[in-house]
This record gives structure tokens, C-alpha cells and sequence, in this order.
């Protein structure tokens, strides 16, 4: 992460937004690139991650920043993948909403996501007895 430059809330153009989210095969996002800039612009908050003029990662939260908070997306470009900065996005987001008491997210049900969320704090609802509904 050394020359990594960690930005909030700036305004994305659409070029590197479709670059990443196409790079980690999030194409269902992109198919309507108008709603994901929508999305993108109405979040909570944003954090960008950037190489130079590269976009390289992003988390992005939805939610009232006071009793809850959702990690909508968050997205590493996959040469950069492994080095941290996915978890650095996380413990951003973490501190900066400490005060909110809950946290959620959902992901894909693969081993790689669920140790890593684990590795950053983050617990399996089943955990505390709970259960998640979704509805696509």
C-alpha cells in the first residue's frame, strides 16, 4: 500500500468506475451503468483507493450512519488483491462509524470472503442467532 492514496467522497468518473467493477466480474452492476452511478452518488459514504490516476478500489456504504450502516460493495482490482487493502477499507469504515451498533453486509457464500470477513471483525449472523432475509 505505499503509494496507495486513500480518497473520500470525490466524484468518480464513469471510465474507471466501469474498469473496476468489471475487472471483479461485478458485470450485473454495470449492465445499468446509470443506476450504479446513481447508487455510487447517493451512498453514505465513499472511499476510493488509487495508484496514481489508477482506481484500484472502493468501499461503499449505504445506511443512517447511526444505528446502522450496510457495506454495500466493496471491490479491490484483482492485481492489487492480497495486499491489504481491503482491509484497510474496512477498518476506515469501522472507525469511522464505531459508534453505530450495527454493522452488516452479505457476500458470497465462498471461503475466501467468509475468512477474510472474519479476519476483519465480522461475525456470521447465525452467530447471535439471527437470521438474514433478502429479497432479489
Amino acid at each position: 500500500m505505499e503509494n496507495l492514496v486513500f480518497k473520500e467522497d470525490i466524484i468518480l468518473n464513469v471510465e474507471d468506475i466501469l474498469y473496476l467493477y468489471n475487472d471483479v466480474g461485478w458485470s450485473l452492476y454495470t449492465k445499468d451503468i446509470d443506476s450504479l452511478i446513481k447508487s455510487i452518488k447517493n451512498s453514505l459514504k465513499v472511499i476510493s483507493v488509487w495508484d496514481k490516476d489508477l482506481l484500484v478500489g472502493l468501499i461503499r456504504v449505504v445506511g443512517d450512519g447511526h444505528s446502522i450502516i450496510y457495506i454495500q460493495d466493496i471491490l479491490i482490482l484483482q492485481k492489487y488483491q492480497n495486499r491489504g487493502i481491503g482491509k484497510r477499507l474496512i477498518e476506515i469504515i469501522l472507525d469511522k462509524y464505531k459508534n453505530v451498533r450495527q454493522k452488516v453486509l452479505l457476500t458470497d457464500k465462498e471461503e475466501k470472503n467468509i475468512l477474510f470477513y472474519k479476519k476483519v471483525g465480522f461475525s456470521m449472523a447465525e452467530e447471535f442467532g439471527c437470521v438474514s432475509f433478502v429479497k432479489f
